[in-house]
């Protein structure tokens, strides 16, 4: 096995893992996340640490996936690669500063559940407060850097013909709704986790399961020349 065909599969398993992750966290976050009185009940506190786990592998695999396609991207095009790399770096910087603050939260109702005279109103307020930082490093992070991080990668997979371009065409609209409906929540037109949002986010989603499936079933396309791919 060459070693461009190894870096395809390594590639597609980490965005793999990004994807299983990426739905395992919010899944799993789901408690802290919609109940505004958390830190006062019992808690789920298992489960939301499960979450933030899910959330750390998923940082992992993000920076992951920048260090593999790396030694690929540079021979089409250096800048536009380290780019890339720095992209995915500060999109796992944000979503590990996301897992702080919900972790914060679960911190604060292991405390007040120590102290039970704390003055309740306070605690759910600084508990919603954590969960609206989480809220904006997911706008940040899984949104608009990650939008901005396909639209980087797909326009390399387009010119360079790595991939089918429909699979790089599917990248470039993909990276654009995100943006565009993170643009959107920003300015407050629908919530982020919404119907509207949901379907914003399923041509990322779609780009993302076409390049796993063909970086692990096939790899990178070779070139007109007949060589593969660098």
């Amino acid at each position: 096995m060459s070693s461009t065909r190894r870096i395809a599969i390594v590639t597609g398993v980490l965005f793999l893992v990004t994807e299983v992750a990426a739905i395992g966290g919010l899944a799993l976050y789901r408690p802290v996340l919609h109940d505004a009185a958390y830190v006062l009940g019992s808690g789920a506190d298992t489960r939301v640490l499960l979450g933030a786990l899910c959330e750390f592998v998923l940082a992992l695999a993000v920076t992951g996936t920048g260090a593999a396609l790396y030694p690929v991207l540079r021979r089409q095009n250096e800048g536009a690669a380290v780019a890339y790399v720095c992209g995915r770096l500060l999109e796992a910087a944000v979503i590990v500063i996301g897992i702080i603050s919900v972790l914060s939260v679960v911190t604060l109702r292991r405390q007040a559940e120590g102290a039970p005279s704390t003055d309740e109103a306070s605690l759910v307020t600084a508990g919603q407060a954590l969960v609206a930082f989480h809220d904006w490093a997911f706008l940040f992070g899984p949104n608009f850097v990650l939008g901005a991080n396909t639209l980087v990668l797909a326009g390399l997979m387009y010119t360079s013909r790595l991939v089918p371009r429909f699979i790089a065409v599917l990248g470039l609209a993909g990276g654009t709704m995100i943006c565009a409906s993170a643009t959107a929540v920003l300015f407050g037109a629908y919530e982020q986790v919404s119907v509207a949002g949901s379907l914003a986010a399923l041509p990322v989603f779609a780009w993302e399961v076409a390049l796993i499936v063909r970086l692990i079933g096939k790899g990178f396309d070779e070139r007109p020349d007949g060589r593969t791919a660098p």
